[in-house]
């Protein structure tokens, strides 16, 4: 009796430091914000209570369009990365000629500190000296200036093919490394068996890959969802709010506005979207993992 008691103390202190950084990093902010959302919190010295009235101010037309491009953007970004990253991590694990200097070079979206990355591309979107609009304008595509950050419809696109950008390599690199963890000997038997390429990629690379893909989807989502950099330093949601974000509206509310009580009842719903989708996402993912290891 004495020895199993022991051991339970021995695990709780094994998972003290865990739950000490659970409790210090994670429960106390999301409580506290959460307490700061019913609170008209701001620069003033005092602060009351006001109930649901921040979470009533932000269901409104405005906000129903913000929540709608989230989404869209989410979605797009991440279908995107997985889309690239699939095809790359099995181009990358094929005996192509060059094969180490191809994976090299999917590194550099992924070494070059982000901020710099997304200057790189604002240069690029330029209309009068950016590279994109230049190359347009040689092909004969366009008749002037492409300026891709000052239109709503093409700046909204632009961040999503920077977040792709940046998003690709990790992606990439994880799902090879998926595809490298695949015993060789299902290739060979099928082989033997005259299964064609085409077949084994779609009964045996695809589905046993198909855990770390919903894994790393998940991981894209709640980043993609959650991004900041991108919008922000290439058109700080504009123009006239149309790559405006749920995170973009959230910061403008509570940093830029001072509105303290207002921003944490938009984190607050940050958070319950976030933790909805997952819930969600995971049983639907994980019947179509069931249904394709059958």
């Amino acid at each position: 009796m004495e020895a199993k008691r022991s051991a339970v103390v021995f695990a709780w202190l094994l998972l003290l430091p865990a739950l000490l950084y659970i409790t210090v990093i994670v429960a106390y902010p999301l409580v506290d914000t959460f307490i700061l959302s019913f609170t008209d919190a701001s620069l003033r010295k005092t602060t009351n209570w006001v109930g649901f009235i921040n979470y009533e101010k932000i269901f409104n037309a405005t906000f129903a369009d913000v929540i709608t491009r989230t989404f869209i953007w989410t979605f797009f970004s991440v279908s995107i990365k997985m889309i690239i990253g699939t095809f790359g991590a099995v181009l990358l694990n094929s005996a192509v000629p060059g094969r180490a200097l191809f994976r090299i070079l999917t590194m550099p979206p992924w070494i070059v500190p982000m901020a710099i990355g997304i200057f790189m591309w604002g240069w690029m979107y330029n209309g009068q000296f950016g590279m994109i609009s230049g190359v347009l304008q040689n092909l004969g595509l366009v008749d002037g200036p492409v300026a891709f950050l000052a239109y709503g419809r093409t700046a909204f696109w632009a961040t999503i093919v920077t977040d792709v950008w940046i998003g690709v390599p990790m992606v990439t690199l994880y799902l090879l490394a998926a595809i490298q963890a695949i015993p060789q000997d299902l290739y060979e038997a099928a082989w033997t068996d005259g299964a064609s390429r085409l077949y084994r990629f779609r009964r045996i690379t695809l589905p046993l890959m198909l855990p770390a893909m919903i894994t790393m989807s998940m991981i894209s989502l709640i980043s993609t969802f959650n991004s900041f950099d991108i919008i922000w330093i290439l058109t700080q949601g504009g123009p006239t709010g149309q790559t405006t974000t749920m995170i973009i509206d959230t910061y403008k509310t509570a940093i830029g506005s001072y509105k303290y009580g207002e921003g944490a009842a938009r984190a607050v719903l940050i958070c319950i979207f976030l933790s909805i989708f997952t819930y969600f996402y995971f049983r639907i993912t994980s019947r179509i993992s069931q249904e394709a290891s059958r």
